[in-house]
């Protein structure tokens, strides 16, 4: 039977079923692996299943290049954590589990919107300080969703999955940038030509593209200055996509409205810059924190797992 080193507590009924098929060790530490473990990890398993924060980088493979493990079974959709080339490079495989965090994901992408849009964090932290003094006709006025429109910056699975509660839910127009042409987003949508096009013409902003090194920095200030001074950013795919520094500078001048975050550049620090804010909502990464999504994530990984141990195609290869 070969050896599974789980680096995260999973639900319970993911950790039985791994259990079934492979000798597990679970490492149960809510916190990423440190480089030491991460070193342990590629020399003391035959599989690794790790997720956000695991840092199986370039430098990891340099020090074990030749590693035991040879699977990188990762717990999420996003894989930037993890240096594709460099594992391949040293024979490990690396699957992701997408399909099962569409739909939440793209949840939170919409609570974010309607929390930045009508203010609803400020609102509630003005309740819970003991300052509201009552209703009145101007109070705390913010975006009405309906009928706006709603910039999709990657339309992939979630991209599609938010334009669909945008379109149908708040009679949104939706516009999107792709690297690639898309051919059907599922609901009347125009592709926009460049970024700036997009983030000019919404009236909320969405990010949903992977994080990877091509993707670093892709909001800049250069972006945030095309938006509206009404619009809003939204980001639900990882934080180093949006220049934080540049965030903070747009949303402190109020060249932008507002911004939803559940993700942030070097998670788990938010700077206090951003905490200090009002006109941002920030929550702690709860993109897929539903108990069914994370055991489908989970089934996923092992499903991905079992498949390379019996010598089958892996059903989510990277």
């Amino acid at each position: 039977m070969q050896t599974l080193l789980i680096t995260r507590h999973l639900p319970d009924t993911v950790l039985a079923r791994a259990a079934e098929h492979f000798a597990v060790t679970l490492r149960d530490d809510t916190q990423p692996l440190t480089p030491e473990e991460i070193t342990a990890a590629l020399r003391g398993y035959d599989l690794v299943l790790p997720t956000l924060g695991d840092m199986f980088n370039a430098a990891a493979f340099a020090t074990v290049p030749q590693p035991r493990c040879k699977l990188l079974a990762n717990f999420g959709v996003g894989y930037n954590h993890i240096d594709v080339a460099a594992a391949k490079a040293a024979g490990v495989a690396v699957t992701n589990t997408p399909g099962a965090v569409t739909d939440a994901t793209a949840d939170i992408a919409l609570t974010l919107m309607l929390m930045s849009a009508r203010r609803a964090g400020e609102g509630e932290r003005l309740v819970r300080s003991g300052a509201w003094r009552g209703w009145h006709p101007t109070q705390m006025l913010g975006l009405h969703l309906t009928g706006k429109t709603v910039g999709i910056v990657g339309m992939g699975r979630i991209g599609k999955a938010i334009a669909r509660r945008s379109h149908h839910g708040f009679g949104m127009a939706v516009v999107f940038f792709n690297r690639s042409p898309v051919e059907d987003a599922g609901v009347p949508a125009r592709q926009l030509g460049s970024l700036t096009e997009v983030m000019a013409a919404a009236d909320v902003v969405v990010v949903a593209v992977p994080g990877a090194p091509a993707t670093r920095h892709l909001i800049d200030a250069n972006a945030l200055a095309a938006m509206k001074p009404t619009g809003h950013l939204i980001n639900i795919a990882r934080g180093d996509i949006v220049d934080e520094a540049a965030l903070i500078a747009a949303l402190t001048a109020r060249q932008i409205a507002g911004a939803g975050l559940d993700v942030y550049e070097l998670e788990p620090k938010v700077p206090e810059a951003l905490r200090a804010l009002e006109n941002v909502v920030l929550l702690p990464h709860l993109g897929t924190a539903a108990l069914e999504v994370r055991e489908a994530m989970g089934m996923m990984a092992v499903d991905n797992l079992i498949a390379f141990v019996e010598g089958r195609s892996l059903p989510n290869a990277v």
